[in-house]
C-alpha cells in the first residue's frame, strides 16, 4: 500500500457518484489503506444535495472515508486488532489551525491559476489538508487548479491525480 494518504475534492466525489471507472478503481484501492480517504467538510457541502442519490450513494461512500474533524465521522485510522489502543491521525483529529487558514490565504494570492480561473478557497483547503499529512495523493477533476496551489508549497510531497 502507498504511504500517501488520499484526499478527495468535490470532483472526485461527483465522479464516484457518477460511477466513473477510474474514480471507482482509485476509491477501491484507497479504502484498503490503513488511513481512510479524506474529505474536508467544505467539499462535502459542495456536493451534498437533498435526495435519495445523495443520502444513499454519497452517505455510503462517506462510511469508507473520514470527514476531517466532523463529529460522527469515521475515524481516519482503521484499527488493526488493538481495541484497547486508540490510534489517531493528528491532522485529521485536529483539523485546521489559524496558521493553516493563513497558509490557505497565501496560496490563493500566490497560485498561478489557469486563465479564467478564480481563486477557490475550498481547493486550497484540500491541498492544505494533503500538505498537513506531508505525503498525499489528491484526487480531482481539476488537476491544473490544485496543482497551482500545490506548487506554492515546498515541504509536502503531493501527487495530483485526475479522475
Amino acid at each position: 500500500m502507498t504511504k500517501h494518504v488520499v484526499v478527495y475534492d468535490a470532483g472526485m466525489l461527483i465522479a464516484l457518484l457518477d460511477r466513473r471507472p477510474k474514480a471507482l478503481a482509485v476509491h477501491a484501492t484507497a479504502t484498503r489503506a490503513r488511513h481512510r480517504p479524506i474529505v474536508i467538510g467544505p467539499v462535502l457541502a459542495q456536493v451534498w444535495r437533498d435526495g435519495r442519490r445523495t443520502a444513499h450513494d454519497l452517505g455510503g461512500l462517506l462510511q469508507e472515508c473520514t470527514v476531517v474533524q466532523a463529529r460522527g465521522a469515521e475515524p481516519a485510522i482503521r484499527t488493526i486488532s488493538a481495541p484497547a489502543a486508540t490510534v489517531q491521525c493528528i491532522p485529521c483529529a485536529s483539523g485546521f489551525t489559524l496558521h493553516d487558514y493563513k497558509r490557505v490565504g497565501q496560496m490563493l494570492g500566490k497560485a498561478s491559476l489557469p486563465a479564467r480561473k478564480r481563486p477557490d478557497v475550498v481547493d486550497a483547503m484540500v491541498v492544505t489538508i494533503g500538505a498537513l499529512h506531508h505525503r498525499a495523493v489528491i484526487c480531482t477533476s481539476d488537476p491544473e487548479d490544485l496543482g497551482a496551489y500545490a506548487a506554492t508549497l515546498k515541504a509536502a510531497e503531493l501527487v495530483i491525480s485526475r479522475v
